[in-house]
């Protein structure tokens, strides 16, 4: 079954059509800029854009950087105000024309790694850390997702660890990759203590440079770079509209 995966980020939307059987993409993705502000209206024509690329009618999963229940936006912390209260899958269905079913961005990457990638067959407790514009995360149990998992809120030194050890931070506070994963280190073993996990994925947009922060990092779990990189989100939000069908 091919559905279109759509990943909506802080800085940038993109997606592409995933062989929900393979978790592979069967074309070359598409990414567009946020639009600033990141407004419902404007993100919703931008992942109808995307859509309309790929000449799609049918069923699209899409991602998107907040807790949701029952396709109800519960807080934006890199999108618009505007898009608390919203149901997000009825706007993006009227603005593209398909079914489009919308989870936690966090919680659908996790998705394709548990399925397909660095967790699979993984029986004990998985935390998935996704580093880019901001710090999303999602905690599997026996390969079962405990959804909306916002660790990116814990408090670190009075402040969300998300303004502290997101690739944005380091971006923003000019971190060499020693200074940055001592961060980073910090937020995961405030997370051991926490869940003990058995395994760390790294993903997000900061994955595709993992072999200058993770061999830097002290904790007792093993970490590892999401094998799906920053296309997991994708992949997993095709999958996850896949299992709504």
């Amino acid at each position: 079954m091919e559905i279109l995966g759509i990943d909506v980020g802080g800085s940038g939307i993109k997606g592409a059509p995933v062989d929900t059987t393979t978790g592979q993409l069967t074309a070359a993705r598409l990414r567009l800029k946020t639009p600033k502000g990141a407004e419902p209206q404007a993100v919703a024509q931008v992942v109808a854009e995307i859509a309309r690329n790929f000449a799609w009618t049918g069923a699209i999963g899409a991602g998107f950087p907040s807790p949701i229940k029952r396709s109800i936006i519960k807080m934006a912390a890199n999108v618009s105000p505007a898009w608390v209260g919203l149901n997000v899958d009825a706007l993006l269905s009227k603005a593209t024309g398909c079914r489009v079913t919308v989870g936690n961005d966090a919680d659908v990457a996790g998705l394709a790694e548990m399925t397909f990638g660095a967790g699979r067959g993984q029986q004990g407790t998985v935390i998935l850390v996704t580093l880019g514009t901001g710090l999303g995360t999602a905690v599997f149990h026996g390969g079962r997702l405990v959804p909306n998992c916002e660790f990116g809120h814990v408090q670190i030194n009075g402040h969300d660890a998300e303004s502290h050890a997101s690739d944005a931070a380091r971006q923003r506070d000019q971190l060499s990759w020693k200074k940055y994963s001592r961060r980073l280190n910090r937020f995961l073993r405030e997370l051991e203590k926490l869940f003990w996990p058995d395994l760390f994925i790294i993903g997000g947009g900061i994955s595709k440079e993992h072999e200058k922060f993770i061999p830097l990092l002290k904790v007792d779990a093993p970490v590892v770079p999401a094998q799906f990189l920053n296309e997991a989100g994708i992949v997993g939000a095709a999958l996850a509209a896949g299992s709504d069908q």
